[in-house]
């Protein structure tokens, strides 16, 4: 099974193509496209590619369905004894992306071969 880790709004997440996935707010339309570049590692065919810190060229390609906002948190803070309670409310915006492809950034390894069987010219 194909699958990547990728780093997105401070959190890492595993993703398969077809995984619908809600992340924190994307500047992207929805409808469209975007790339997630921050791929922590790749497995491919049951191989492993590591980055240090990402896996270089690796992206994964994601459609945007939707942003929205989450269920209000209520913040409240208190101290004991000295009058002080301060009472706030937060609501997180997240986009809900669909991943469509996992882009390893290496060439197939038929292309490998070619380019070392391949003789350089000098001139």
């Amino acid at each position: 099974m194909d699958y990547a880790i990728v780093k997105t709004g401070g959190k890492q997440y595993r993703v398969s193509p077809g995984d619908v996935l809600d992340v924190e707010l994307l500047e992207a339309e929805e409808g469209s496209t975007t790339a997630l570049d921050e791929v922590l590692a790749v497995s491919r065919d049951g191989q492993m590619r590591f980055g240090a810190p990402t896996v270089e060229g690796a992206r994964v390609i994601a459609e945007v369905q939707s942003h929205y906002k989450d269920r209000k948190i209520i913040v409240y803070k208190y101290k004991a004894k000295t009058r002080y309670r301060r009472k706030k409310g937060h609501r997180q915006n997240y986009t809900r992306i669909r991943i469509q492809d996992i882009d390893t950034g290496s060439p197939a390894p038929a292309d490998q071969t070619q380019a070392a069987t391949e003789p350089e010219t000098g001139e």
